[in-house]
Parts: structure tokens; C-alpha cells; sequence
């Protein structure tokens, strides 16, 4: 039984992408300001929050699975409370409290603030008598590289996403929050702050005097100039002169796009709620690498959309094949109730859309990992990330953004050093440097 706060040990599972675990990490910066303490290991903690993931069906059932497995805990049977925190209970609400009776609190993303307050409840205990601490206060392990969120929403509606449903309306996060999240980070000992949103690129374009995300990112880098910047998730609409030019004149920001483009067909596109075609991609592409040096390119493709034909899915697998993108993420149309294009018509078989999806994968390592083999006798800077079990160093470039774009292997350094490599070798995605 714990009679106090500062016994009581919380523990987190994370599921879903880097922002889920930005939400996680600020869950554990208020339980500690509030003084309770955390833990690594799940089936010893006083109480479990599992922070969910709902995106997509194949994230939700993810999420229950590792819900069901934590209720079987013998913690859990012994009265530890079992929170779920996150995307279901924001997408379900009051639908998943009551079928979902192995959980003892839902908290959704809007009331994730709320976490002291809901843990303190479920443990029988009070937070009068703790000593509440400003975040900036916290000590809390930080690795080599963050991810820091700089605006929460979405307003794009695309007609396959749950996100403005789960999350609510775009908003973005003053800038003196996230200067003052960036420089926590970094006098913790972070090196890489990665920046992200559902749509970074319209960061600033909602406040009342209006700023940009290039005037985000030249800000950043500029105060915290041995620091690197890298940013995710921009739509091909944020792609402008004035950011490219703000990545750059910064030897300190990643020169890396992440443009979710979904495909390349104007009607699929449509269809999505989205814009864009195959000649303004292979355009925009074109301006970006005018513009930038030595630059890496990420995107994202949806396979077996709603009437999707044979031709246009060619089309697409064409455009993969052209090497315009250095990394290409691709995922299976995935039909979600409450989404517009749940209702569409031609709607596609699974075995046919895992096909699909397939394929264009192949078709993508095939090109891409070529490309990471052309890297060999590049000098590039390494950012050590840490030891393998065998004694192994390893870290990324800056053309590898953390866990979706390999590491690079190298023969010296020191976790948090950046180290000059010419690359030797690549395997796949993964390269040497010496």
C-alpha cells in the first residue's frame, strides 16, 4: 500500500510515433514535478500509464494488445492501476471506458496535462502535500537526440486521417516554449533536437502576428549553434524559399526534408482532400535541391487508395523508380471509420492493397538503398549515438533521421561526440565510416 507520493514508482509504455513519445516524455516531467518517482519496468511499477497510439486499425489493435498483456501483470491483479493514456481515449471516449474495464483511468490527449492529478486519484493519494516543481526544474535523463513538438493538430482533414478527430484543430506552440524545451534539452546533454508536428510547416501562421517556420529554425540554430536541428512532417505546401534558405545558411540544421506526398495521381489526390501532381512533385523536388546542398529527401506513400487503378498504381511505382527520394516510407490504405474516404466507393481488396504495398516497398529499397551506396568516399559528420552489445559504435549522419533511416557504424568516439567519417561501406540502409 503506498501512503505517499514520493514511494510511488510510475511506469510508461509507448506505442504509436515520435510525438506520442514527446507526450510521454512531458507526462513524466509533471509526475516527477509533482513528486513521484519512475520506472523502467512495467511489472514492478505502482501504477502502468499506456500511452496509445489509434492512427490507423493495425495501431488500435496494437494498443489493445499491449493493454490486454499489461492487465495480465501480476502488478495489475495485485491492484496497481492501469491507465490508458493518449490517442484511444481521445478517438473512443466514453465508448472505450466502458468496454475496455481493464483500465482504471482514460486520459486523452487533451487532458494529458491532467496526468499528477489522475495517477494521485487512482493510487488513493493527495498532491496537497507535494512540493510541485516547474518543469524546468526536473532533472530526467536525456539522450543524444529529442524530439520536440512545436504545434499539436491538424486542419488539412485528408479524408483518410483520424488525426483532427484524435488531436483537434492546428494550433501552434509559442516560441518561447519551445526555446525554453529546446534549451532544457540541450543543457541536459542533448545534440540533435528534432522538430515535430502533424504539419511543422504551417508552424506560426495561426498567432496573431504571424511568424514562419523558417523563422522558427533560423532562431533555434542561431541561439544554439552546436546544437543540431532537424525537422519532420512537412507538407509539400511548407516547402519555401525562405525555409530552404534558413537550412541553408545553418551548417548546423540537418540539410533533410521529410514531404509526406500520399501519391502522385491529381484525382487520388483530390480524393484525399489533398493537392499535387507528379509534374509539381518532381518540380518541387527539383527547387529544393537548386537551393540546397547536398540534401536528403523523405516521404511517405499510400498504397491501395480508394479507387486506385491498375494505371495509376503504376504510375506511382514509376515515380519510386525515377530515385528522387532518398527514403520512401510506404503504407497500405488503411479504412477508418469516421474518415471520409471510409465511404468512398472502389474500395480495394486487403490482399490486392498489402500487394500494392509491397511491391512499391521493394521497388523503394531497391532505389534508395542504392542510393545510400553512392554515399561511399563521402567525408560526413556522425553524431555518436551509443555502444552495440558487442562494443560496437554507432550513430547517424545528418542525412539519417533517429530510428527510420539506419545508422552509421563507426571505429572511434564518444556517445554525444560529433565525429568527422569518410564512409567506407553501406549494407541496406545502414553505413561504415572510419
Amino acid at each position: 500500500m503506498i501512503s505517499r507520493i514520493s514511494d510511488a514508482q510510475i511506469a510508461f509504455i509507448t506505442l504509436g510515433c515520435a510525438k506520442n513519445e514527446v507526450d510521454t516524455a512531458h507526462m513524466q516531467q509533471r509526475l516527477r514535478a509533482c513528486g513521484f518517482s519512475l520506472t523502467e519496468d512495467p511489472e514492478q511499477a505502482d501504477a502502468l500509464i499506456i500511452n496509445t497510439c489509434s492512427f490507423i486499425q493495425s495501431a488500435t489493435e496494437e494498443s489493445l494488445e499491449a493493454i490486454f498483456e499489461a492487465a495480465g501483470y501480476e502488478n495489475i491483479n495485485a491492484g496497481a492501476p492501469l491507465i490508458v493514456a493518449g490517442c484511444m481515449p481521445a478517438r473512443y471516449g466514453d465508448e472505450l471506458a466502458e468496454e475496455l474495464t481493464e483500465a482504471c483511468a482514460f486520459v486523452p490527449c487533451s487532458k494529458e496535462d491532467d496526468i499528477a492529478v489522475v495517477v494521485a486519484q487512482a493510487l488513493g493519494l493527495s498532491l496537497d502535500d507535494a512540493e510541485v516543481k516547474s518543469a524546468a526544474e526536473v532533472d530526467g535523463s536525456c539522450g543524444v537526440y529529442a524530439y520536440v513538438k512545436i504545434s499539436d493538430g491538424c486542419d488539412r482533414f485528408c479524408s483518410y486521417c483520424t488525426i483532427p478527430y484524435i488531436r483537434g484543430r492546428y494550433h501552434s506552440f509559442p516560441y518561447e516554449d519551445i526555446k525554453a524545451e529546446v534549451e532544457r534539452l540541450v543543457n541536459q546533454g542533448t545534440k540533435e533536437i528534432v522538430l515535430i508536428a502533424q504539419d511543422t510547416g504551417r508552424w506560426g501562421t495561426d498567432f496573431e502576428q504571424p511568424l514562419s517556420l523558417a523563422w522558427l529554425v533560423d532562431q533555434l540554430a542561431s541561439t544554439f549553434d552546436t546544437t543540431w536541428f532537424r525537422v519532420m512532417y512537412i507538407q509539400p505546401e511548407g516547402i519555401t524559399d525562405e525555409l530552404l534558405d534558413a537550412v541553408q545558411n545553418h551548417d548546423n540544421v540537418c540539410s533533410y526534408f521529410d514531404i509526406p506526398l500520399q501519391h502522385v495521381e491529381p484525382a487520388l489526390l483530390k480524393a484525399m482532400n489533398r493537392r499535387g501532381s507528379y509534374d509539381e512533385f518532381v518540380s518541387l523536388i527539383a527547387h529544393i535541391k537548386e537551393r540546397v546542398e547536398d540534401v536528403t529527401l523523405r516521404t511517405t506513400l499510400i498504397a491501395g487508395f480508394p479507387g486506385e487503378t491498375d494505371e495509376q498504381f503504376e504510375n506511382l511505382c514509376a515515380f519510386v523508380e525515377e530515385g528522387y527520394f532518398d527514403y520512401v516510407g510506404v503504407f497500405a490504405y488503411s479504412r477508418e471509420e469516421g474518415t471520409r474516404a471510409y465511404n468512398l466507393p472502389d474500395q480495394i481488396d486487403e490482399d490486392e492493397k498489402a500487394y500494392r504495398a509491397q511491391t512499391l516497398r521493394d521497388i523503394a529499397d531497391s532505389v534508395c538503398t542504392a542510393q545510400v551506396a553512392d554515399r561511399v568516399g563521402k567525408h560526413m559528420n556522425v553524431l555518436v549515438e551509443g555502444v552495440e552489445e558487442d562494443g560496437q559504435l554507432y550513430g547517424r549522419a545528418q542525412c539519417q533521421a533517429p530510428e527510420v533511416d539506419g545508422v552509421t557504424y563507426v571505429d572511434h568516439g564518444a556517445p554525444g561526440e560529433i565525429i568527422s567519417v569518410v564512409i567506407e561501406d553501406t549494407l541496406l540502409y545502414e553505413m561504415e565510416g572510419a
